[in-house]
């Protein structure tokens, strides 16, 4: 007789409704605990514009990998992996079924397919940040000259993943590229993955309506107390969707309202980056409504 997996992931984009449905199963269940696989819930303080769980649905169910480092820090999927396995480990040894639910893909990924992950240098990484800002055009000609394949998959102008590409290389003696099974395979793993995705309609209604009810929350503020904080925000905090379009209005450069439609149109354009990047893993159970969603979970775990 076949063991029902313990470990089950919820994938979708921003707004399709997966934390709903994987909360209200969790607290149906009462045996599954969730593991929230999103690079901005990891901040501390970032809390209304990333839709965190409240505090009140915190002690209905069990979540992990909230509110790990503060805003300030950087944070990486190497780190991400290791205190995503630690919590697998602790909740398979209480005996519980934990539920991977977000939409980072990548994240989501160093842990379905377990990649190896490279090494971090820190101060070879601050001296590469540094000569991005003037010699980026350079940098990217010589990460192409090192690591073609790697190059091919990385924007000229993304300077984060080319100091990133760099430093792995310079760091580590081995091409980037060879990290990990690639991120256009897609091998046989042990976890299934269960998707919701409504249509896009529905997803942009719902992206406007709860943006505005974070406005109404007090995310201006929120957003201003990370911008005022003493070390301010991290490089990958500061890109926060949702967060870096408020604050030309906090620096007096724009009306709030000009503000909130380029938030909106932005996480729009995540939206169909997310569902672009999870279409093309060909082992999601795609699923349209919440409770379809929470039948074929059901059927899951037993």
């Amino acid at each position: 007789m076949t063991t029902p997996p313990r470990v089950i992931a919820l994938v979708g984009s921003t707004a399709s409704g997966k934390s709903s449905v994987a909360h209200s199963f969790a607290l149906q269940r009462g045996d599954v605990e969730i593991l929230s696989v999103d690079s901005m819930t990891v901040y501390r303080g970032m809390d209304i514009g990333t839709a965190k769980p409240t505090k009140a649905e915190q002690r209905e169910v069990r979540y992990h990998l909230l509110d790990l480092v503060d805003a300030s820090e950087s944070y990486s999927v190497a780190e991400f992996q290791r205190t995503a396995r630690e919590a697998l480990t602790d909740i398979a040894n209480r005996q519980k079924i934990a539920l991977l639910v977000g939409g980072t893909g990548l994240y989501g990924r160093a842990i379905i397919d377990n990649f190896t992950m490279p090494g971090e240098y820190p101060e070879l990484r601050a001296s590469l940040t540094a000569r991005a800002e003037i010699e980026l055009p350079t940098m990217f000609q010589e990460l192409a000259e090192r690591d073609p394949s790697a190059a091919e998959k990385i924007e000229p102008t993304n300077a984060r993943r080319v100091v990133r590409a760099l430093e792995v290389i310079l760091g580590s003696g081995e091409l980037f590229s060879s990290f990990g099974p690639g991120l256009q395979s897609y091998f046989d793993a042990d976890i299934p993955q269960v998707g919701i995705q409504p249509s896009l309609e529905a997803v942009d209604a719902a992206i406007d309506q709860r943006y505005r009810s974070w406005i109404e929350a007090g995310l201006v503020d929120e957003v201003r107390a990370l911008r005022d904080s003493p070390h301010g925000l991290s490089r990958t905090a500061a890109q926060a969707v949702g967060y870096k379009e408020l604050l030309p209005f906090l620096e007096g450069e724009s009306d709030l309202e000009s503000c909130v439609q380029a938030a909106t149109l932005a996480t729009r354009q995540l939206v169909r980056r997310q569902r672009a990047w999870f279409r093309r893993d060909p082992r999601i159970e795609w699923f349209e409504k919440a409770e379809e969603v929470t039948n074929r979970l059901s059927t899951l775990v037993g």
